[in-house]
């Protein structure tokens, strides 16, 4: 059985054409099954529409609040049945509907819990580190709290702007988010409190798990 994948995008989705590219092939071992919005007339819904792929948009404007909101997103999700949902580069914080129904894994632009928010990479030249990077991590109901699932090292050099560290940064946690997805598909993973495992280390000798056995176990 075939993983399934939506993602959710905000702006120009160029982590969801890393993503649209990674499935073209067979060994990924996920699909795509819609690409979701919070905006119309966005270059990755474009692109999810040039690669066949369903889309939907939930504004947050058309529903009397963010819970409405919440409860109208979860529903169109479900309508696809995914195992996993992608947020890539969405700009909106998940509400328990969501969060409650299906995992979420997320890419953000500094090594956490190191500069979490919307300004990252701004953050982290202000304070003046000399290493920041990306982290791929499951999505809680915290501004990127979620466990750590990896992370990756990015030097930040002596001429460096927000624009120049910021995209050397995106070029890294495209394929970080690549990876891990396809990773979490074809091996499954386990949460142990904060602790996420690709895989079943407790059966390093077992096949990989069937998308019934993927997902999270807390304990």
């Amino acid at each position: 059985m075939t993983f399934r994948l939506v993602v959710l995008v905000s702006g120009s989705g160029t982590n969801l054409q890393a993503l649209l590219d990674a499935v073209r092939a067979d060994a990924f071992g996920a699909k795509i099954v819609a690409v979701g919005a919070d905006r119309d007339g966005i270059e990755g819904i474009a692109r999810a529409e040039r690669a066949g792929v369903p889309t939907f948009v939930e504004r947050v404007a058309d529903h009397p609040g963010r819970d409405a909101w919440d409860e109208s997103l979860a529903t169109r999700i479900a309508e696809y049945k995914p195992d996993l949902v992608v947020s890539a580069g969405f700009m909106k914080i998940l509400g328990p509907r969501v969060l409650g129904s299906v995992p979420v894994v997320n890419t953000h632009p500094a090594l956490l819990p190191a500069f979490p928010g919307a300004h990252a990479v701004r953050d982290a030249l202000a304070y003046g580190v000399r290493v920041t990077g990306c982290t791929v991590h499951l999505v809680d109901a915290g501004v990127d709290t979620g466990p750590v699932i990896a992370q990756e090292a990015v030097a930040v050099r002596e001429d460096d702007d927000e624009e120049t560290l910021h995209e050397r940064i995106k070029g890294v946690e495209r394929r970080l988010l690549v990876e891990i997805v396809g990773r979490m598909a074809r091996e499954g993973w386990t949460v142990t409190r904060r602790t996420v495992r690709l895989g079943r280390p407790d059966d390093a000798g077992a096949s990989a798990p069937t998308t019934q056995e993927q997902g999270r176990t807390t304990k």
